[in-house]
């Protein structure tokens, strides 16, 4: 949520493009120009004033507050607290995966047996956990940053590790377009970040795809799901065969 603060801050930067100075503003506020600088160094004014300003810089007080919203930082992940308010109803979960999708609310309503209703409510409920910002004629923003991700011992990765992981490799990945490869071998341990660096652009360009796509018929467009993982592992089936490590 936007702080006054936040608006003052987003009312200097409206000031300096629009080449207007204090003494500018503080006559057409009829004010002092000093009182006009101690307004702004304080980083605190009633929402009357700020309305004031906007209407000198017509620009409509709305505009300002996304402004300052749309300068917010992302979130690279949730807290605890924000995942398990999202694994506890699996339909918000539903929506919550549909808008890190990027999906609009008609393509969430055509795709799944949720009324209209049930959408908005969630969505409601994604932008009070702080996930989305809610706009007019049920539009939003994703608060999420391309770097995101579940918490990697999270109530969501556990959530997907008890219901989702073993009816994805349930399947034969033989399919169009379906892919299963399992490589093992021993690199350095500075070449593993150079991978992990690979695949998650590999992971943005799967997202960057689907953005892209949407313009597409959905005649032409198809449902995948990627999932990248590496990890210094042996497999539980052969643990007991390691020969410790001499010292």
């Amino acid at each position: 949520m936007s702080t006054t603060r936040d608006l003052v801050d987003a009312l200097k930067v409206e000031l300096k493009a629009a080449g207007l100075t204090y003494a500018r503003l503080a006559a057409q506020l009829g004010l002092a120009e000093s009182s006009v600088k101690r307004i702004f160094a304080r980083g605190d004014m009633p929402l009357s004033r700020i309305d004031e300003i906007c209407r000198v810089l017509k620009l409509d007080f709305a505009e300002l507050a996304r402004k300052v919203s749309d300068a917010q930082p992302l979130l690279r992940e949730l807290t605890p607290e924000q995942e398990k308010a999202v694994v506890a109803d699996r339909k918000l979960l539903l929506v919550a995966i549909c808008c890190l999708s990027q999906w609009t609310f008609e393509q969430i309503l055509a795709t799944y047996t949720l009324t209209e209703a049930e959408v908005v409510k969630y969505l409601a409920r994604l932008d009070r956990l702080g996930i989305i910002e809610l706009r007019p004629l049920n539009r939003y923003r994703l608060k999420l940053s391309k770097a995101f991700r579940w918490r990697p011992h999270g109530p969501v990765m556990q959530y997907f590790r008890e219901h989702v992981v073993a009816d994805y490799y349930g399947g034969g990945f033989d399919g169009e377009g379906e892919m299963l490869l399992l490589v093992h071998g021993q690199i350095g341990r500075s070449q593993a970040h150079l991978f992990n660096e690979r695949l998650q652009r590999v992971a943005q360009d799967f997202a960057q795809q689907h953005l892209a796509d949407q313009k597409l018929p959905e005649s032409q467009r198809a449902a995948y799901t990627l999932v990248i993982a590496m990890r210094s592992w042996l497999f539980a089936a052969f643990r007991d065969l390691k020969r410790e490590a001499a010292t």
